[in-house]
């Protein structure tokens, strides 16, 4: 049975409370439902308040996706097992031939890749080295030889290498054999005893007797005696001559340098032109430790598996993870304006008007009549309650209030007390770099060719907010010109007052907010009563005065 493809829920980047706990929950009910594959993940860093919720309800945070383009571990490698450099020529082609494949890794004991080897390699091996050293300068090991011709030991150490001499065929007699036989060849010959002696006692180092001719006992003694080692083959001194170079080891001819390798984390993207420049038809991959994991070729692209997501508490392009046009998106959950997100199919989409997206993932358990585990109510709980600003945001609906309610007595919660809490723990921004405080939890919008992005810190103090915009101030009047914005928003929401303070940055920022809100051009904060949503006060406002210019 294939492995099944995992599916990953996740929220926007600068994740909020309800976008952490929107994907956690959902992924909790699809398990349950299905039976397991899906997964919690976030495009960004945990808040203050997000990770307070998640101490406090014991829940570890979904894993940190930085982008959802595919690498090269969704691609379906090829798990060809390593083999040993000393393996002989005819070995590895006979492996070849039976894994059908046109390359063989090499692998250090370790599992680190040494080298490759392929078919055109071995025929050049085959059919262009003319060198009788060949089986000595490749330090060839007896026991490759006596696989490869089927021979039999009768003297030596099979464990020993053949170092040094050149492969002679006796066909002359012996007298003639004297001028060309030196010390330490390997000499393929017949049954004639005094053919043998003569090579023993020129010091050849092995003797091949071919057609499995007996070996006199004499021969075998003055072989040992003169260390020199006796194989005995079923073919004749032709097909011997012919195989031998086969029994030569791969490692004498693999490629070790400039291999084209790739690793598991390589986005497909990058490694594509890489192939198409390349005459290789496969690619090992190495997984990060450098090992050896398997191979991939071209045609393993053709059929690649595209990342598997479902989208929480966002629709718009501008606020997904990173590469999305790379992944399949199979399903969106979200209480926002219908954004700029285009699907290349179609795909279940659930937006409804509600102050949270956790509300709607309550009602997704209700409809599918699975039961709240403490935990999941806790955040589904507190999402909606700092969604909703306890309830104070004009984008809070009865339905919101009500699931909170039902959700607070599952988990046994106070909802004002753990309320006071939350918003304490996330607003307490002291310790944090003024970079952090503004991405956050910010979000980029989109209207025509206008690009701007919108930030919000809530608290329940003024003193905190003042310090707040104090430390932002400065930041954003430097930083400003590399946002990739034409303007930059933050949003200083007092829960308690119900108001919010905008700080505004770009040329034209400024009037455009005081446009949207109808504001006397004299007044040098933008201070605005009653506002304390970003999504239904702020955006539509600004959307609304940026489309009329």
């Amino acid at each position: 049975m294939a492995e099944k493809q995992p599916v990953y829920i996740i929220g926007h980047k600068n994740p909020d409370t309800d976008s952490i706990c929107s994907a956690i929950a959902y992924t909790e009910l699809k398990n349950t439902i299905h039976g397991g594959g899906f997964y919690a993940a976030r495009a960004g860093q945990i808040n203050l308040e997000t990770q307070y919720i998640l101490n406090y309800f014991h829940t570890p945070a979904p894993q940190y996706i930085g982008d959802v383009m595919t690498e090269v571990r969704d691609i379906e490698i090829r798990k060809i097992e390593g083999v040993s450099g000393d393996i002989s020529l005819k070995k590895a082609w006979n492996m070849m031939r039976e894994l059908e494949v046109m390359t063989l890794p090499i692998t250090t004991g370790d599992g680190r890749l040494a080298g490759l080897i392929t078919i055109g390699d071995i025929a050049t091996a085959y059919m262009d080295v003319y060198d009788n050293c060949i089986l000595s300068t490749s330090q060839t090991s007896y026991r490759n030889i006596m696989e490869t011709l089927e021979a039999t030991m009768l003297a030596g150490d099979e464990n020993a290498t053949y170092s040094k001499g050149e492969v002679i065929i006796a066909a002359a007699n012996p007298d003639v054999m004297e001028d060309y036989i030196h010390e330490g060849d390997m000499i393929i010959l017949g049954n004639r005893y005094e053919t043998q002696l003569c090579a023993i006692e020129m010091g050849a180092a092995c003797i091949i007797v071919c057609m499995n001719s007996e070996v006199s006992k004499t021969i075998q003694k003055l072989a040992a005696e003169r260390r020199c080692s006796i194989l005995v083959t079923p073919y004749d001194t032709f097909t011997a001559a012919r195989m031998i170079n086969q029994s030569m080891p791969i490692s004498y001819f693999m490629k070790k340098k400039n291999l084209t390798t790739f690793r598991l984390s390589e986005k497909t993207e990058d490694i594509k032109e890489i192939m198409g420049k390349k005459r290789h038809r496969d690619f090992p991959v190495l997984d990060e430790e450098n090992r050896y994991v398997g191979m991939i070729s071209r045609r393993n692209l053709i059929n690649l598996k595209r990342k598997q997501l479902i989208l929480v508490d966002h629709n718009e392009e501008s606020q997904t993870v990173d590469g999305i046009e790379y992944a399949d998106i199979l399903e969106i959950i979200d209480h926002h304006r219908i954004g700029t997100l285009q699907t290349l199919e179609p795909v279940l989409f659930r937006n409804q008007p509600l102050g949270c997206t956790s509300t709607i993932i309550f009602q997704m358990y209700k409809e599918n009549h699975v039961e709240f585990p403490r935990h999941i109510a806790g955040l589904l709980m507190s999402a909606i309650i700092s969604d909703t600003l306890m309830f104070r945001s004009p984008t809070c609906t009865n339905i919101d209030q009500e699931a909170a309610q039902e959700l607070s007595q599952i988990c046994g919660i106070d909802i004002e007390a753990f309320a006071t809490d939350m918003f304490a723990a996330g607003s307490d921004l002291s310790s944090k770099e003024p970079k952090e405080i503004f991405e956050q939890d910010m979000k980029i919008f989109d209207v025509g060719d206008v690009h701007f992005s919108v930030s919000q810190i809530n608290s329940m103090n003024s003193i905190e907010l003042k310090e707040i915009k104090q430390k932002l101030l400065p930041f954003l009047d430097e930083i400003f010109s590399t946002l990739g914005v034409d303007m930059a928003y933050i949003m200083l929401t007092n829960i308690v007052k119900e108001s919010t303070e905008l700080l505004c940055f770009g040329e034209r920022a400024k009037e455009i907010a005081k446009n949207a809100f109808q504001l006397p051009e004299d007044k040098r904060d933008v201070i605005l009563k009653g506002l304390v949503s970003r999504k239904k006060q702020l955006i539509p406002s600004l959307v609304s005065a940026l489309q009329q210019e």
